[in-house]
């Protein structure tokens, strides 16, 4: 059966209240996304070490799903009047037609070609060319199937540089991609970290899908070392905050990778972390960019 869609662009004043109102008014299911997402305004509020964080963004977007016979208009009204909002938020009502989902969500990930030899395969496909090095991904809630650019980047990178018993460290892991492809690529030992207990445990099944021996932890979980190579595909915020930390996890002579920054904001990135490393030119791919560089 069909549902009804409801988008509602919230300001972080009301943006939670507006969510337990429409959940207490028969909404099935109500999240909240940033509205300032893949732009330079976006906001990380997770909890990144030494990030200023809230509990919502400044701009949301607030997504309710409700049965195809309710009056959405009239529960959003109800809401706003409840809330004492003078006007009812931008927002708009959409018709969810009835699909089998898993089927669509798959036939979106088709095998990737990062390079000659390294591929990302959906768990459900049998790899394109079986003598590859072939990464076996269950995408998920974590973010990092090998379809986003800023984790081509890092993987192109790795599969250029990772010679052989290195040490890796993943910060921001998601679903681990990078940790697995770089003990698959020959590195030593790799470890993940991030902030999302969902995204560790999602990385710790996808390195034994893939047969890899990683470790994967939340940021209060580990001490952190110093490593030959330190990779952080994130955001250019929390990347601003975390530049004192990932710069002394990584050994003298080690190597960073840092990607999840858009093309405008490198320069400024840059500017922070040529304190401790030398950089090499952003690589760009979709307006995303990939720095690199080697510890002083």
């Amino acid at each position: 059966m069909p549902w009804l869609t409801l988008s509602v662009t919230a300001s972080a004043d009301y943006a939670e209240a507006l969510s337990e109102a429409l959940l207490a008014h028969g909404a099935l299911s109500v999240d909240m996304l940033d509205a300032d997402a893949d732009t330079p305004d976006e906001q990380a509020i997770f909890g990144e070490p030494g990030e200023p964080t809230s509990s919502v963004w400044q701009h949301n977007l607030v997504n309710a799903l409700f049965e195809s016979d309710t009056d959405v208009a009239h529960i959003l009204q109800d809401c706003c009047t409840e809330l004492g909002l003078a006007t009812i938020p931008q927002h708009k009502i959409e018709t969810l037609q009835e699909h089998d989902w898993v089927r669509i969500t798959q036939a979106q990930f088709d095998p990737i070609r990062i390079s000659d030899r390294l591929w990302i395969v959906p768990t459900w496909h049998t790899p394109t060319d079986p003598a590859a090095i072939n990464i076996a991904l269950d995408p998920g809630l974590a973010f990092g199937t090998g379809s986003h650019p800023t984790t081509r980047l890092c993987l192109r990178w790795l599969d250029q540089h990772i010679r052989g018993g290195e040490t890796v460290l993943d910060y921001g892991c998601g679903s681990g991609i990078l940790a697995i492809a770089a003990m698959k690529l020959g590195a030593g030992n790799a470890i993940g970290v991030d902030v999302d207990a969902q995204a560790v445990q999602a990385s710790r099944d996808n390195a034994l899908a893939n047969q890899v021996h990683a470790d994967f932890y939340l940021p209060d979980g580990i001490a952190l070392s110093q490593y030959d190579v330190v990779v952080a595909n994130i955001l250019t915020n929390p990347l601003r905050a975390l530049a004192p930390l990932l710069a002394s996890a990584t050994r003298a002579g080690g190597r960073i990778v840092l990607s999840g920054i858009l093309a405008e904001q490198a320069e400024e990135v840059m500017r922070i972390y040529a304190q401790w490393f030398d950089l090499a030119p952003a690589v760009l791919e979709d307006g995303w960019c990939c720095l690199s560089g080697a510890k002083r």
